[in-house]
């Protein structure tokens, strides 16, 4: 039996966000980032009209629109409105994954032995329409990464079904561009061959894209054929990331207890960005000579970022130690995780730290984690050398 994946995705999700609260917005152009130095974390299509997109220098975005409503924006509310939306979701569909802050895929195989499949995922976007006021757009089909190419087709608060026999036909025209996870550079170095559209790299033979780009090229190969088995994996709270050092010998000494809990973090934020992840809770435990052990936790808005992490970690671990016994372990651990790209402090950092991070994670991919590390994690390193 052919599986049925529905990939659903929230329109401009914070600028929808916003103009819940303020109809003023409706109709405008809107960009939602930080100051002059940041960059464009949403906007919305009148917006877009004018050039702008996400990711795009604040300074850019204006003169290409001067006239847009820019807002700083609140990522607290924007997490409580997803999960609002999950909420719903989750009432009615059997199988729900979060896939990132605005998106989710639902697994409605065999609904339509009681159901039409088609009427079904329309009755829900209309519920999900209702009861958060928030614009959807969605793509059924047969797997999840048809879907989502699907949805980006639809947009903007549209729909689009994509059976088996038409799944080749729907993706032969379109940009390689459109494949998930395909970068810029995978596209610059395709396109310089002459592979600008997803027929002639789904043409391609799968060794020669292997050779071309790595492991990765026969997963490239499928997707622009329209394969893809993937499951949807239904969304918990519960998943997490962590690490823990127990020292050879307990230590009351703050500097390298800070420089190792630098290091945790780095490693920690770099697997959460290689993994697609991003995280709202950080936790700090540590454990005493005595075996007594302490944790103490905090909310942060949906990131990946070292410095960020980092901040919370330390200031954790402040208030967390207090009782100046020496310290036999010490671990950092990461929850609340939901699937999403590299999203520092969207309104209040840089352009410039942006191209940091994507510049120190190109270094760490290809020579290993701690091949550039923070000055913080040197102490930690230079006494294990």
């Amino acid at each position: 039996m052919d599986r049925i994946i529905v990939h659903m995705d929230l329109d401009t999700f914070f600028v929808s966000c916003e103009r819940l609260e303020n109809s003023k917005l409706v109709g405008i152009p809107v960009i939602i980032g930080g100051g002059d130095r940041g960059v464009v974390a949403s906007c919305s299509y009148e917006a877009r009209y004018f050039g702008v997109h996400s990711a795009m220098p604040m300074k850019m975005a204006l003169r290409l629109c001067p006239d847009a409503r820019v807002i700083r924006g609140d990522m607290e509310k924007y997490s409580k409105l997803s999960s609002l939306v999950t909420q719903v979701l989750e009432d009615s569909a059997p199988i729900v994954e979060k896939a990132s802050i605005d998106e989710h895929y639902l697994d409605i195989s065999g609904i339509d032995r009681f159901f039409g499949a088609s009427k079904w995922t329309l009755e829900l976007m209309e519920k999900v329409q209702k009861e958060t006021g928030l614009p959807v757009s969605y793509a059924l089909s047969v797997n999840k990464t048809v879907a989502k190419i699907g949805t980006g087709e639809s947009k903007p608060a549209g729909k689009i079904e994509i059976p088996q026999d038409r799944i080749k036909p729907f993706l032969n025209p379109l940009s390689i561009k459109k494949i998930p996870m395909l970068g810029e550079a995978t596209y610059r170095l395709l396109s310089r061959i002459g592979i600008r559209y997803i027929h002639t790299l789904a043409e391609m033979p799968v060794d020669v894209l292997q050779q071309m780009i790595g492991k990765n090229g026969a997963e490239l190969w499928k997707k622009a054929n329209g394969i893809d088995y993937s499951p949807v994996e239904p969304y918990t709270e519960r998943k997490s990331i962590s690490t823990e050092n127990t020292f050879g010998t307990d230590t009351i000494d703050l500097k390298l207890l800070r420089s190792v809990l630098s290091g945790m973090v780095e490693k920690l934020a770099f697997q959460l960005r290689e993994e697609g992840w991003l995280t709202s809770t950080v936790t700090v435990k540590i454990r005493y000579s005595n075996f007594d052990t302490e944790t103490k936790q905090c909310r942060v808005p949906y990131t990946s970022a070292d410095h960020v992490l980092l901040s919370c970690v330390l200031d954790l671990f402040e208030k967390l130690y207090h009782r100046r016994m020496r310290i036999r372990l010490i671990g950092v651990r990461f929850t609340g995780l939901v699937r999403g790209n590299l999203q520092i402090r969207l309104f209040e950092d840089t352009e410039d730290m942006l191209s940091l991070y994507q510049a120190m994670d190109k270094i760490k991919h290809r020579f290993g984690p701690e091949s550039v590390i923070r000055a913080e994690g040197f102490i930690k390193k230079r006494a294990h050398t």
